[in-house]
């Protein structure tokens, strides 16, 4: 085994209580990932040799979402110390680092766990080195005991603070990175004397400091080790997220007018000179080609997007929508399960679905492509360059030929061939002088009824 392997204990045994949810808390969604696969992305970068999640009895679910990462479960809960005592039989032989992590911390960032990896790998070989962040309000945050020179000496829990330990503004981060081959024995020293009654990882410094081994500090930022316990906290992170998304991709060469309104996911991948109008919401899987333009209330999700295509305003694209290089999709329109090739526009007020729209084709107002019959979907294949008249519904399965022309307010329930004009409507009839009559008619009623009264 290599001198400096690592684990991974991630602790996610909380209920949640304070969510108020039937999902398991680390479950919830930040940016369209749950909070835990977060904290699990984050480590990913380290390239952990083992993984274990400390959960509480009936998270089963949580187990499942995460297969095949080693759960150990920790029944009753009785700390943090307690938690990672109920992790060691996965990490049985193991003389690494071990890194304890927690699952409600969506916002951990692989280069603030890099940060306490190259504090445990110093010259010191630490013991123990604990994540710390200074809070504009320490509220009720166990604080950092450190000596002179800098060394931590004790990380004291808040109920257990004297008024001068109290003063202090450094604060525990909660993250920790442990020799592995003298973690054991710092947790068989491990005891309840506290105001809670449960096991602290935290005392694991003083501990280790007793024996002489050499504890660190790494300060880290508030954001990085914010956790989540109700949906207020949840929202916030949510927010943080999102702005580290903007960013990301502002400064990835994409132009956002209102950037506060865009709203992203984890995975949305956004090309260069990609323009992004204001309250455009991303779901997740989203390709955006370069040179795309995405007007104002536009919600995108499971589609791809070539370049040089327009989405929007009000454009709705679903799962499996596949829009070409230079295509139009415009407002109050909605493609599902589609591919609309190169330079086709379907410009207002339309729905797609199961269908193929051939290249420079173009699709009338009001166009709906009838794909199911209240048991199967069905298929419309519409070619390249036809014309689809307004208001027209194509009842699949049905195919439109290259070159067709579908007459306004047609139903077409028949395939069209190439070149075709095809026309599926009543025939109009024309009354000359019937409107006039009529609207005597009623005038003279409207008198008659008045003269009664």
């Amino acid at each position: 085994m290599a001198k400096h392997s690592l684990a991974v204990i991630v602790l996610a045994a909380g209920q949640g209580t304070r969510m108020r949810s039937g999902l398991p808390k680390v479950l919830h969604p930040v940016a369209g990932l749950p909070m835990l696969r977060h904290v699990l992305n984050a480590a990913a970068a380290l390239k952990p040799e083992r993984k274990v999640l400390v959960l509480g009895r009936g998270m089963e679910a949580v187990a499942k979402a995460f297969a095949p990462i080693a759960v150990a479960v920790q029944d009753p809960p009785l700390g943090t110390g307690h938690a990672v005592q109920a992790a060691m039989p996965a990490l049985k032989g193991f003389k690494g680092d071990v890194l304890v992590l927690y699952g409600d911390t969506p916002l951990l960032t692989a280069d603030t766990l890099k940060k306490l990896v190259a504090a445990r790998r110093s010259k010191t070989e630490p013991a123990v080195v604990v994540s710390g962040f200074r809070p504009a309000d320490p509220a009720a945050y166990g604080r950092m005991i450190q000596d002179a020179k800098g060394n931590l000496d004790a990380i004291v829990e808040f109920k257990d603070c004297t008024p001068e330990q109290r003063a202090i503004g450094f604060c525990n981060g909660g993250m920790m990175l442990l020799d592995g081959a003298r973690l054991p024995a710092l947790l068989k020293k491990l005891d309840n004397n506290n105001a809670k009654g449960e096991y602290y990882l935290t005392d694991l410094v003083h501990l280790a400091r007793a024996k002489g081994w050499a504890c660190r500090a790494v300060e880290v930022s508030e954001i990085d080790v914010m956790g989540v316990n109700n949906r207020a906290e949840l929202s916030i992170a949510e927010g943080h997220m999102q702005a580290r998304l903007r960013l990301a991709a502002l400064e990835s060469g994409v132009t956002m007018t209102a950037p506060e309104t865009v709203y992203l996911r984890v995975d949305t991948k956004l090309g260069r000179d990609v323009t992004i109008e204001p309250h455009v919401v991303f779901g997740p899987g989203v390709e955006i080609a370069d040179n795309v333009i995405i007007r104002a209330f536009s919600h995108i999700e499971g589609a791809r997007v070539a370049s040089g295509a327009t989405i929007g305003p009000y454009a709705r694209l679903r799962p499996g929508a596949e829009i070409g290089a230079d295509a139009h999709i415009g407002n109050f329109v909605e493609v599902k399960q589609a591919r609309i090739e190169q330079g086709a526009k379907v410009n207002h007020l339309t729905y797609i679905g199961d269908a193929r729209v051939g290249a420079k084709a173009n699709i009338g107002a009001g166009t709906i492509t009838c794909n199911y019959d209240g048991y199967s979907k069905h298929h419309t294949d519409i070619g390249a360059n036809a014309f689809i008249g307004s208001n027209s519904a194509l009842v699949a399965p049905v195919k439109v030929g290259d070159g067709a022309l579908i007459a306004a307010g047609s139903t077409i329930t028949q395939d069209v061939p190439a070149d075709a004009l095809a026309l599926g409507r009543g025939r109009q009839e024309t009354k000359p002088g019937l409107a006039a009559r009529l609207r005597a008619q009623l005038a003279a009623q409207k008198l008659k009824a008045k003269s009664k009264k």
